[in-house]
């Protein structure tokens, strides 16, 4: 049952004013509105608990992670229930989620047991080396302390409450307090509840978790610029993520701010591959564009292919099969505003030509395809801005030649794709170079709509993709994120925070 309230340390918690949820379909309901503050409150009670939790067993938070996805499985029909009302994502779509939000928990609750992440190092002492002799010295990974984390509104449950930077905090040894997304509270408050069930479980100070529904701005203001929070996670638009970045660079102690802000993620078709394939290239390119009505971070917008009859079998076959794609409902009515924007933006650029595209009303999204000569791409930086929802760009350049300068000009991505076959791979070893200094991950001959959670995967990129290009949000290097490297030299064994 929804309360329409805070969790705020264990307790769940009213305010004076509220705000209605706005589903795609079924009931509204009423949640209280977050305040600088209950977020005071929050933050002070995850601060107490981490004198306890920043110092506990690493099998310890592996069980609590656990019991976390055990709870969150335990409510899966009333999460499914309520998150398809308010996001308008068919329930597969959320069972799918569901699936990879505890799967996620369990696979960091295995990684933090076996102590890799911790890069333990041991430099022994050597009192008799001269000219001086060495103290003996070990250098741990350590918890950085309360995190804050902005849920996501694209994605309900996997970046969101339990999502990942939630998950990768709790595993590091932090308290975490969320800022729940207003498109979808009540899935975020069931999630919430099950982590209560899971502290109140484990015995743990009730602070290592709380969330602060809705709010204005000055609600995330005070959030990110609380001194008693030590770093800062965000998955969302470039224009809110720089804000929140600029306002932890600008605390009197600045802390680090992991924003995952979306790219255009462009597609590269090399010759051989669209002379071989270009048309089942094209198809599966507008699959991929349409899936979840373009609302995913790695949503494919861009393709760059060399102009002539190649070119002309890829788009073609994008053309097709994205006429035969049907209207979907978008996450909220701004995301779909935000949407039609885009198009007409793009719409109106300097050579710009749509081939395929219908208007789109409410929070319903149509595909859209566009083609552009690489002058006229290259000439038009707009172009290369994220349009979040079903759009997509063909850029024809002129020859490889281009291909290689559009590949230097594009900014920071989250993934870059070749489609190459093996009589690409001279053309393909000159871009490879290029695109690796552009994004956190390069694909071959595939699509990067779905983000495998493991050991090896990156998600994010140079800037504007994210914030900081040396951390992914996603897999078991993301818990990094969240720790520091401390060095105790000549402290007694027993005293040290993790067994050597």
């Amino acid at each position: 049952m929804l309360t329409g309230k805070h969790l705020i340390s264990g307790e769940w918690v009213g305010s004076d004013a509220t705000f209605a949820s706005e589903p795609a379909h079924g009931p509204s309901h009423d949640f209280a509105v977050g305040t600088p503050k209950l977020v005071d409150t929050a933050v002070d009670a995850a601060e107490d608990a981490f004198a306890t939790f920043g110092w506990s067993k690493r099998t310890e938070r592996a069980g609590f992670l656990r019991l976390i996805a055990d709870e969150i499985d335990a409510r899966g029909d009333a999460i499914t229930e309520i998150g398809t009302q308010e996001t308008g994502l068919p329930a597969a779509r959320l069972q799918g989620e569901r699936g990879r939000t505890v799967g996620q928990l369990r696979l960091f609750a295995n990684h933090i047991e076996q102590g890799d992440y911790l890069d333990m190092r041991h430099d022994s002492a050597l009192p008799d080396r001269a000219p001086m002799p060495r103290p003996d010295l070990h250098m741990i990974q350590r918890p950085l302390g309360p995190v804050a984390v902005f849920g996501a509104s694209n994605f309900p449950l996997a970046f969101s409450v339990a999502g990942g930077d939630t998950a990768a905090a709790l595993a590091a040894g932090c308290p975490v307090v969320v800022k729940g997304h207003s498109a979808h509270p009540g899935t975020g408050e069931i999630v919430a509840q099950a982590i209560d069930a899971a502290i109140k479980a484990a015995g743990l100070h009730p602070g290592v978790f709380s969330l602060v529904q809705g709010g204005k701005r000055d609600v995330g203001t005070r959030l990110v610029q609380h001194p008693l929070i030590r770093a800062v996670g965000f998955t969302g638009s470039l224009e809110g993520g720089r804000a929140l970045f600029d306002l932890c660079a600008q605390r009197d102690e600045p802390i680090p701010f992991f924003g995952e802000l979306g790219s255009v993620n462009p597609m590269f078709v090399l010759p051989n591959a669209a002379a071989a394939r270009g048309g089942d290239i094209g198809a599966g390119w507008a699959g991929s564009l349409t899936m979840g009505a373009g609302q995913f971070c790695t949503n494919p917008g861009i393709a760059v292919v060399i102009d002539g009859p190649d070119a002309d079998k890829f788009q073609s076959a994008a053309q097709d099969a994205l006429s035969t794609v049907a209207a979907q409902t978008m996450l909220t009515d701004g995301i779909a505003d935000a949407y039609r924007y885009g198009v007409a933006r793009v719409a109106a650029g300097t050579g710009v030509t749509q081939v395929i595209g219908t208007s789109c009303a409410a929070r319903d999204a149509a595909p859209y395809l566009f083609t552009v000569s690489g002058d006229d791409w290259l000439a038009n930086h707009k172009l290369q801005e994220e349009v979040f929802g079903p759009l997509g760009i063909v850029v024809r350049a002129r020859d490889f030649e281009q291909m290689q300068q559009i590949a230097r000009g594009i900014e920071g991505q989250l993934t870059c794709t070749l489609q190459l076959d093996d009589s690409d791979k001279v053309p393909a070893r000159v871009l490879l170079p290029l695109l690796e200094r552009k994004a956190g991950r390069l694909l071959a001959n595939s699509f990067p709509t779905g983000v495998e959670v493991c050991d090896s995967m990156v998600h994010g990129g140079p800037y504007p993709a994210s914030t900081n290009f040396g951390a992914t949000s996603v897999g078991t290097l993301s818990i990094r994120r969240f720790l520091r490297p401390v060095c105790y030299q000549d402290i007694p064994i027993d005293l040290l925070p993790e067994k050597v």
